[in-house]
This record gives C-alpha cells, sequence and structure tokens, in this order.
C-alpha cells in the first residue's frame, strides 16, 4: 500500500491503482477496479471526500456534505462486489446531486430560504435508481434558487464557482454541478435542465452534459420549474461518464405523468465507432451573426466540423426557424408554469425570495390562458419545422451552445434582468421540442475558460447523439485538461 495525501486527510490507497490521480479515473475505470479487487468502494470515497473538503470552500460546489451516507454506502458496496453482487456501471462509484432532488432524511433546499428546513420523507425517482444501482452519494449541490433565480448572493448559501477562474459563472442553475464535476469533486453530478441548466454548466465549466429526450427520465421528486419543459440528465467529465450515469437513471415512471414507456437502449453503444457514413448537420443561422457570439466559439465549432467530415461524416449546413421563436415560445411556457408551482408563496411569503426569483417569476401573472395556449400550439409547430429542416435528412445537428466564454459574477447587476450578453445560451430550443442534447467542450478561449458546441439527435436517439459526441471528444481531446483550480498537492508517492 502506498499512502495519498490532499491537503485535508490521509488515507491509503492500492499501490496497484494507475499512476493517476483517484479522481481522474472514468466511471468505467474506477469500476473495473472495483470489481478486480484493486480499489476499494471506500478507499474511492474516502478520497472523495476528502477532495470535497479541500477544494469546496474555494468553489462553493456542495451545499451538503453526505460524509455518514457515502461512507455507508461504499461499504455496502465493497461487501456487495466482494460476495459478486455487480448493480451496474454506477456501483461504488461517487455522485452527487443538484439540491432539488428530493432525498429521504437529507435536506433538500432549492437554495431557497423557503426550503431552507426541508427534510424529505422520499428519494427523488433519480436517485432512487442510483441508490439502486450500488452508487454513493456523496452530497447535494448548488443551484439556483427553485432552479431559475441566480446567481444571487442574498440565498441561504454562495452561488458555486467556475473552477476555470473563480471570478466566473458556472453558466447555468446546475451551477454546482458543473464546477464540482470539472473540478474534480466528483465524476458524474445530476442535474435538472428547463431552458438549458445542465448544458449551460457544461459549456461554461468544460464538461459534458446531456439533455435526454423528454420522457426518457423520469422528473418525480425533482422540484418543478416547468412540468412541460423541465428534463433531468448528468454531466460528466467525459461522454462516456455521462452515457453510464444516463443508463442508470432512465426508463419509465408510471409516476411521472411525462415518462414515456420505451426500452431503454444501450447508450454505449455507439461510442468510438466514429462518423463514418453519418450525416452532421450544422446550422450557425441562429448564432454567427449575433452581436454577442464570440468568434472563438464560432471558429471552435468549425474545426470540430472540419475534422468531423474529414473522419467520414457528410456535413450540411441548413436553415432552421428563427431562433427567436423557439425562445419566445420556450418562455412563456416556463414563466407560466413557474408561476403555477409559485403563487401561492408568491402572495403569502413573497419577502422569503431571492431578489432574481421573485422578479423573474412574478411578471407572469399578467400571462394569459389564451398565452399559454398559443405558447403550447407553437411548441407543436416548432417540432415539426426542425423535424423537416433537420431529422428527415441528417442523424444530428450541431450548433453552439454559449454564445461567449462565462462572464464575470461580479457583472451581474442587482435586479434582472442583465445584459443579454452574461446569459447569451443557445439552449432552450430542445426544451421547446423535447429532442436529445449533448453539450460538450471545444476546447479553451484566449483567456483559458471553455468553449463548447451541442449535438442534438431525434427523439429517443441517444446513441447516435453520443456517437458523435464521443468523436468530438476524441478530437478536442478536453478531458486530458483540468481547470487550474482542480490542481492539489501531490501525495508522497507523486499522485494528486
Amino acid at each position: 500500500m502506498t499512502t495519498t495525501t490532499t491537503a485535508e486527510a490521509t488515507f491509503p490507497a492500492p499501490a496497484s491503482v494507475p499512476p493517476r490521480a483517484l479522481h481522474e479515473l472514468s466511471v468505467a475505470e474506477a469500476g473495473a477496479l472495483l470489481r478486480a479487487g484493486r480499489l476499494s468502494a471506500t478507499e474511492l470515497t474516502r478520497y472523495t471526500l476528502a477532495r470535497i473538503e479541500e477544494l469546496n470552500p474555494r468553489l462553493h460546489a456542495f451545499v451538503t456534505i453526505t460524509a455518514e451516507r457515502a461512507l455507508r454506502d461504499a461499504a455496502r458496496a465493497d461487501r456487495e462486489l466482494a460476495a459478486g453482487l455487480d448493480r451496474g456501471p454506477m456501483h461504488g462509484i461517487p455522485y452527487a446531486l443538484k439540491d432539488i432532488f428530493d432525498t429521504r432524511g437529507i435536506r433538500t433546499t432549492s437554495h431557497s430560504w423557503l426550503m431552507a428546513d426541508h427534510v424529505p420523507q422520499e428519494d427523488a425517482e433519480a436517485e432512487a435508481r442510483l441508490a439502486a444501482g450500488g452508487g454513493v452519494l456523496v452530497g447535494k449541490l448548488a443551484t439556483h434558487e427553485f432552479a431559475l433565480g441566480g446567481p444571487s448572493p442574498e440565498l441561504p448559501f454562495p452561488p458555486a464557482r467556475n473552477p476555470w477562474n473563480t471570478d466566473h459563472f458556472t453558466g447555468a442553475s446546475s451551477s454546482g454541478a458543473g464546477a464540482a464535476v470539472a473540478a474534480g469533486l466528483v465524476r458524474v453530478a445530476i442535474g435538472s435542465d428547463t431552458s438549458g441548466s445542465v448544458r449551460g454548466p457544461a459549456c461554461h465549466c468544460g464538461t459534458v452534459g446531456l439533455k435526454p429526450t423528454y420522457g426518457l427520465v423520469s422528473r418525480r421528486g425533482a422540484f418543478p420549474l416547468s412540468y412541460a419543459l423541465d428534463h433531468i440528465g448528468p454531466l460528466g467529465w467525459t461522454v462516456a461518464d455521462t452515457a453510464l450515469a444516463t443508463q442508470v437513471i432512465a426508463g419509465y415512471d408510471p409516476l411521472d405523468p411525462g415518462s414515456v414507456r420505451r426500452e431503454v437502449p444501450d447508450l454505449t453503444a455507439g461510442l468510438g465507432l466514429g462518423v463514418e457514413g453519418l450525416r452532421i448537420a450544422y446550422s450557425p443561422c441562429w448564432f454567427r451573426d449575433d452581436a454577442a457570439t464570440s468568434p472563438e466559439v464560432t471558429a471552435a465549432i468549425e474545426r470540430v466540423l472540419g475534422e468531423l467530415a474529414a473522419r467520414g461524416a457528410e456535413v450540411g449546413e441548413v436553415e432552421l426557424p428563427p431562433y427567436r421563436l423557439f425562445n419566445a415560445c420556450g418562455r412563456v411556457i416556463m414563466a407560466a408554469e413557474a408561476y403555477a408551482v409559485h403563487e401561492t408563496d408568491l402572495r403569502t411569503r413573497p419577502e422569503k425570495y431571492g431578489r432574481y426569483t421573485y422578479q423573474r417569476i412574478a411578471p407572469a401573472v399578467g400571462l394569459s390562458a389564451a398565452d399559454l395556449v398559443q405558447a403550447h400550439r407553437m411548441r407543436q409547430e416548432l417540432a415539426r419545422a426542425l423535424h423537416r429542416a433537420v431529422f428527415e435528412r441528417y442523424d444530428v445537428l450541431v450548433t453552439a451552445t454559449g454564445l461567449a466564454p462565462a462572464p464575470r459574477l461580479d457583472a451581474f447587476p442587482t435586479d434582472w434582468p442583465p445584459p443579454r450578453e452574461l446569459t447569451a445560451m443557445q439552449t432552450i430550443p430542445f426544451n421547446v421540442t423535447g429532442h436529445p442534447a449533448l453539450a460538450l467542450p471545444t476546447g479553451l478561449s484566449a483567456s483559458g475558460l471553455p468553449l463548447g458546441m451541442q449535438i442534438a439527435g431525434r427523439p429517443f436517439d441517444e446513441p447516435t447523439v453520443l456517437r458523435v459526441g464521443a468523436a468530438v471528444e476524441a478530437i478536442t481531446t478536453h478531458p486530458t485538461r483540468r481547470p487550474p483550480t482542480s490542481a492539489t498537492a501531490p501525495g508522497p508517492d507523486g499522485r494528486g
């Protein structure tokens, strides 16, 4: 045995672990070591908890650390694996949840004073599936208040910080998830995405984030923002990590009205197959002429597309319906449904809300039933238009995720809305239509902050989306570069 040291804890680590820090092991690599008895879940969990203790004071990614629960989960995983019981790819792997997911006996605050002492009696369905799959819950992650109002300073916890530069924004409400995965605090975190809150943090924090097809993953037990637009999905360090986590949480839930009864495919089946013969649509019309778009974003996407074409993909440019239609449609639905969720508290306890949250939800009192009906009608028309423009001929669509690198946190004003360039994401169209969409890095800007793109596919064709994502990952080699904030002092064996 050697000894691995972090700034706050020293504990054994097996000599047979590859010469990399434990947090650099992929889900599959760590799983193989666990099953071979060369690494224990308890060792991996102690390492993870020590790393969180070391880095979280700078990043504010976690609002609750569940150390005792994690060590119990890990001990159970060790016993089960030793007995030959294998619960799947997340067995013995540490993970964390955005703090809108109910966790039985563990506070779930939605990052709000309104729920600061809320302790659920049941688990969210995603959490129940991860627990049944042998995962190790290490904590709950920072978000924006009710997955909407942030980054706001007057909430119970400080906003999460971007590991690439802690003066900068993390991207959207799955903020702690993006920071935690990028810094190597966990390999996988579960977030929610109503207008881009998995893909935005993935973009700004340089991770991978998947918004699955609407209905593939149950939303039950996640505090709702918009019943029609909410999606649940993972952030991971690699496409494969993200695929394996989705494999565990996906599947029909009869208690979620939006859940779809269909078999979940093997989401890893296409990884490593490349893109030869695939048809990839590219549509810069949403962002190319937008004043908020950084030329670095466009150039990075075009470089990747050139490499994909060189590897045998057919790449063609398509014209999409105007982005503003998707945005207007989604914003009306989200505002109306968020108001329906919060109406009682807005009327009786408005002072308990953060400033941004109140300013974003309260104006929806002026929306009419006709406004909502028309938005839902437009939603169907836009989904059909997207199918005609893209998916009748192409396998996937490539477009931007964020239009520029992450802005500074201190650039956000006291009142909502901030200047558009601070929150310029191109993610809401696929919440409106329900198509699967994968956000992943394309490189770093001149300022050292991540750039990204997204890949959308046909409904329930996550395997093809992930296949193309893995090919992009091989081109960009992003998993080899961690943010400077994630660095730790090496242990006596030379590993971090």
